[in-house]
């Protein structure tokens, strides 16, 4: 491992201060960074390690919906009684990722900015743009099943691994973040850029930002949500697809739909298509196909993952039915 400098600062400025060199990397509990930095893909030269900083917990937002620190653990965020109450799906998504160990230590913002778990970009002896751009995607023609099916490029075919991510988006949150200049927010549906030709680019972040909070509004607040992920193995595994669904229906119809997709892509994806199908019409299974035939007809499987496209499908509806009809 390349030798780095380990500065922990007690405050927001001082930390982003410390952050300026092009060098440095935020640590917050580095179950992803650290991993990187062992396989020489990641190589800073100074760590700022952002677990002192006043920045974790959970508390109500104005509005009626909460706010989430950034360096809250995985685990604390899961377990707040508010967000199990008001935003089921989101401690479903977090609780479906990782181990329990891991979840003690990953915070909120970590897991937003965590990377891609394609084993190209973790072989540095294969081409990857992602890691070293115009050197190709080795995944497009290698081994490429748990890979993109919607939005890839022929640039990088990687996915987002992230599960809290996918519930997030589905719940209209906000990423709030402070750089030397001030403090800025972006909607999470914007926090991820396309791949295009640019996959090295994961964040639309500045450099040096740091991620302070997370919040989710109170009109996104569903109680009736659910996240299912369909993974290789019971436990510690990613996404092969998940989706993060609320679902309001009135005697039999759809009033209102929030649905988001992981492991199609190279971010969690707003299935705006599927949401807008849904929109007045009948809360049945068919139905909950034409929607997800809807949201997945943009899709270009590879070689081996055209099972995601069924596979996706399938989740959807399954998801769906559940929140329409709880009791059977």
């Amino acid at each position: 491992m390349k030798e780095f400098s380990y500065q922990r600062p007690g405050q927001v400025r001082e930390a982003l201060a410390l952050a300026a060199d092009d060098g440095a990397r935020f640590l917050g509990g580095g179950t992803n960074l650290v991993d990187l930095m062992k396989d020489g893909i990641e190589t800073p030269n100074r760590l700022v390690d952002v677990r002192g900083l006043p920045l974790d917990g959970v508390r109500d937002a104005p509005d009626g919906g909460l706010v989430i620190g950034a360096t809250t653990t995985n685990s604390d965020a899961a377990a707040h009684p508010e967000v199990r109450r008001r935003y089921p799906a989101l401690s479903q998504a977090v609780l479906a990722g990782a181990s329990g160990q891991l979840r003690n230590m990953a915070t909120v913002g970590g897991n937003l900015l965590q990377r891609t778990r394609c084993g190209y970009f973790a072989d540095s002896s294969q081409p990857c743009n992602k890691r070293s751009p115009g050197s190709g995607c080795s995944a497009i023609a290698g081994e490429h099943h748990n890979h993109a099916i919607l939005g890839w490029s022929d640039h990088c075919a990687a996915t987002h691994p992230s599960d809290m991510a996918v519930a997030l988006v589905a719940f209209d949150a906000v990423v709030h973040y402070e750089t030397l200049d001030g403090t800025q927010e972006i909607p999470l549906s914007e926090f991820y850029p396309p791949v295009g030709e640019t996959p090295q680019r994961e964040t639309m972040l500045p450099s040096g930002a740091l991620i302070t909070a997370v919040t989710l509004p109170g009109a996104a607040a569903s109680p009736r949500s659910r996240y299912r992920k369909v993974r290789e193995r019971a436990s510690y595994a990613f996404a092969n697809v998940s989706v993060a669904a609320a679902l309001d229906v009135n005697e039999g119809v759809v009033q209102g739909a929030r649905i988001a997709l992981g492991g199609l892509a190279s971010r969690p994806l707003r299935a705006h298509a599927a949401e807008s199908a849904l929109q007045g019409a009948p809360a049945t299974a068919d139905r909950f196909g034409v929607a997800a035939d809807a949201e997945l007809s943009a899709a270009r499987p590879l070689r081996d993952n055209a099972y995601k496209v069924t596979l996706a499908r399938n989740l959807i509806v399954a998801v769906l039915t559940e929140l329409a009809h709880p009791a059977e």
